[in-house]
């Protein structure tokens, strides 16, 4: 049965959908440009959100907002192999109140119509589509941006037969003893000492931990991606093991963290005429997980470029095709796949493999790496940083990141052809 649309209309330029911090950064970026916006958000968008966000430092200096760091730690380490390696970086974490404070007055100032209700149909005309709202109400736009995550509203995107997921079990409380060094970050700890022998030939995990301050830690037992994933319980039963190996009693609980999105999503249909921002348009980064550093990066750019369009006079498939271009544009969807070969390879290595191919990556130039995980580098130095992975890699490493296996030759010609 078609969808029943109400008569009654909200007219706008751009409808977003979604409460998340994707949404609210494209909503507040596009009423930068004057446009009128409406943020259209099945919840509250200024509910607490449950997860953590950790960022490179630079990636808030350079747009100007280091501010909204709750922590920053000068000292990033991670140990791959027994061996600690100082990044050279400074780690941040996002202060979640504060982000939402600031995407609010920029709403606030920018006049930013922002409704709490249900996208539950969607309509395209010539010129413009209506948004059906669970409540009754018809919102009516030149653009509708689809912000809703990993399973997007409307966003459509090939099927994946095999979803690779990041998961993560974490806990910020009081320990008996510091499970870190005092005042430092730890990106990535792959020591597995804790574990049975049985238990190390099974996917590999990692710590992921930081002190907040005023005798609180927060400890997450990490899987850099995994098909099927692996579960919570597994992950908190490694944390436990690996705390205890160190003498380290988890006294107070303050809050308990269980994290789980898909890393290796395909690209959503760049033809369609509903735009998709953060995880609705896999923005994920599939070989680091990261993601919120590209949405503050990348979606000024869109906003900007959706902005011109109407000031051109750009509707329906026009000015969706115009703002697809510009968040996936040949050189982004060249990269993605080359990412996504990347993680493939990941995922078939052993603790050992994969914290050796961790050690020969960290060992790359510091600009390297750093674009690599922020997904910054431009293709040929994306590239360029992969021929020189291989040249400096052991030949155990070398020989398993040449010899393709399953879909991995598609992935790789996929970045490096346009297909």
């Amino acid at each position: 049965m078609a969808p029943c649309f109400s008569s009654r209309a909200m007219v706008c330029d751009v409808v977003v959908v979604g409460a998340g911090p994707a949404a609210l950064s494209m909503a507040t970026a596009l009423a930068q440009h004057q446009l009128q916006v409406i943020l259209l958000a099945i919840q509250d968008p200024w509910r607490p959100w449950p997860n953590t966000y950790g960022i490179w430092g630079h990636e808030l200096d350079d747009p100007g907002l280091g501010f909204l760091l709750a922590h920053r730690w000068r000292h990033c380490s991670s140990i791959f192999l027994g061996e600690e390696l100082n990044h050279g970086l400074d780690y941040g974490l996002i202060d979640n109140d504060g982000l939402q404070r600031y995407w609010r007055q920029l709403c606030s100032q920018h006049s930013v119509h922002v409704r709490q209700d249900a996208a539950a149909a969607l309509q395209h005309h010539q010129d413009h589509s209506d948004v059906q709202g669970a409540s009754g109400q018809r919102y009516r736009a030149q653009l509708v941006v689809d912000a809703t995550g990993h399973q997007p509203v409307f966003v459509q995107r090939p099927n994946c037969i095999a979803v690779a997921q990041q998961a993560a079990y974490g806990v910020v409380g009081r320990f008996s003893i510091p499970p870190i060094r005092p005042g430092s970050f730890v990106l990535m700890d792959y020591r597995n000492g804790h574990l049975s022998p049985e238990e190390r030939q099974e996917p590999p995990t990692f710590l992921y931990a930081m002190d907040l301050g005023n005798g609180s830690y927060f400890v997450e037992e990490t899987s850099l991606a995994a098909c099927p994933p692996l579960p919570f319980p597994l992950l908190k039963h490694r944390l436990e093991r690996r705390l205890n190996r160190q003498g380290c009693v988890l006294e107070q609980v303050q809050e308990v963290e269980q994290c789980l999105f898909p890393m290796n999503l395909p690209l959503p249909d760049r033809r369609q005429r509903v735009v998709g921002f953060g995880g609705a348009a896999t923005m994920v980064h599939p070989a680091s997980g990261y993601m919120l550093g590209s949405l503050l990066r990348r979606g000024p750019g869109l906003a900007a470029a959706i902005a011109q369009g109407l000031k051109e006079g750009r509707s329906g498939a026009a000015l969706s095709r115009t703002a697809w271009r510009n968040l996936w544009g040949d050189d982004m969807v060249r990269r993605h796949g080359i990412y996504r070969f990347g993680l493939e390879k990941l995922m078939r290595l052993g603790s050992n493999d994969l914290q050796t191919f961790f050690h020969t990556f960290f060992h790359l130039p510091q600009p390297l790496w750093s674009g690599f995980l922020t997904n910054t580098l431009p293709l040929v130095s994306l590239t360029g940083a992969m021929v020189r992975l291989l040249a400096t890699a052991p030949w155990t490493i070398r020989r398993h990141l040449l010899w393709p296996q399953g879909r991995e030759l598609n992935l790789l010609l996929t970045g490096l052809l346009l297909r």
